[in-house]
């Protein structure tokens, strides 16, 4: 009988040999993996019963076991060989313990390797201002952030500094000198490490994440004063992501914020991994650039109208969601019906691709 070091092995190689995105290890079910967006039970393995979910969770939690106890739940990561990183989050649910395991490949991709559309490389060469990576959580935000700065730590010589929790793709300096600091290890939390940025001389701030409206605050400052900051949301759209960030501050701030934001934003993309018909999945992505006309709507309170915007602004590298599943499904890419189940406006991209039930 194998060892349940020999078991983890065998489960995370397995989970690689798929091309999984996802593990889960949760009591009554066999480890069931996601690929290509759905679940796959992994019938060579045995339904996990309480003591075997909990042996293994301890294994990958190492130390972090006694703070895990007491939080009830955790985020860390955790390294297998020299294949691949795992984002992991371990957590109670009925008295038991279960976990879930993303795949964060050692390797990050280029663009061109991710199938983003080549604008994207625009947003390598800002000086200074606020991306946003945004889309449903499982979407590829954080893959499509490393590979943005990886192609800046590639081409340019900057002082990139990321805060995240936890340290996800790891970068290797290359032109650039690149700081990563994984919250709980090297800073007790992202108010302490976005306080202490701005005197640690960076040019490129990587958030993991907007959480809260310090973490939000924090980065608007650094990108007001000539630091180019990225950072992920979950939001669906470029209107939708302007009135979260205002929405997330009480009423007598939102003016101030509002100003902010249009004075530093500079794109915002939203990103959906759609099945591919040929297998594996695809990006689909809205991107938003914003210039004149876009910083008055946020100024102005109207972020409502960004979307026309952007559907007339092709000429200037912007592209609607529905712009992108419908060139997804013209190259027979997608099939229409899938396509049609990402749109956030499906009357509209069932006219732009003739699709009839």
């Amino acid at each position: 009988m194998p060892t349940i070091q020999q078991e983890l092995e065998d489960l995370l190689l397995n989970t690689l040999s798929i091309n999984a995105s996802d593990l889960h290890l949760s009591v009554g079910y066999k480890p069931t993996a996601r690929v290509d967006g759905a679940l796959l039970p992994l019938n060579e393995f045995s339904v996990l019963t309480p003591e075997h979910a909990k042996d293994l969770a301890y294994l990958l939690l190492g130390d972090h076991k006694d703070e895990f106890l007491l939080r009830k739940e955790m985020d860390f990561s955790y390294s297998f060989r020299d294949k691949a990183r795992f984002r992991i989050n371990v957590f109670f649910e009925k008295g038991f313990i279960s976990t879930a395991l993303r795949i964060i490949p050692s390797r990050i991709n280029t663009l061109e390797e991710l199938n983003l559309p080549s604008i994207f490389h625009r947003l390598t060469k800002l000086e200074q201002g606020f991306v946003l990576v945004t889309g449903p959580s499982g979407h590829g935000k954080s893959t499509t952030l490393a590979s943005l700065i990886d192609e800046i730590n590639r081409s340019r010589s900057e002082h990139i500094i990321t805060i995240e929790d936890p340290i996800e793709y790891l970068f290797i300096g290359n032109k650039s000198l690149v700081n990563q600091r994984e919250v709980g290890r090297d800073t007790k939390n992202f108010h302490n490490a976005l306080s202490s940025l701005l005197r640690e001389d960076p040019n490129i701030i990587m958030i993991g994440e907007m959480r809260d409206p310090e973490t939000i605050s924090a980065a608007l400052t650094a990108a007001e004063t000539g630091h180019l900051v990225f950072s992920s949301l979950h939001t669906n759209s470029a209107s939708q992501t302007v009135d979260r960030i205002i929405d997330v501050f009480p009423s007598q701030q939102q003016n101030q914020i509002r100003l902010q934001l249009a004075n530093t934003l500079s794109a915002t993309i939203s990103q959906r991994l759609l099945p591919r018909i040929s297998g594996g999945r695809l990006p689909a992505a809205e991107i938003m650039f914003v210039n004149g006309a876009i910083s008055n709507l946020i100024r102005e309170n109207k972020a409502h109208q960004i979307d026309l915007v952007i559907e007339t602004s092709l000429e200037s590298g912007m592209i609607s969601l529905n712009r992108s599943l419908a060139e997804l499904v013209r190259r027979g890419e997608v099939a229409a019906e899938v396509a049609m189940a990402y749109a956030l406006n499906p009357i509209e991209l069932q006219t732009m691709i003739g699709y009839n039930k």
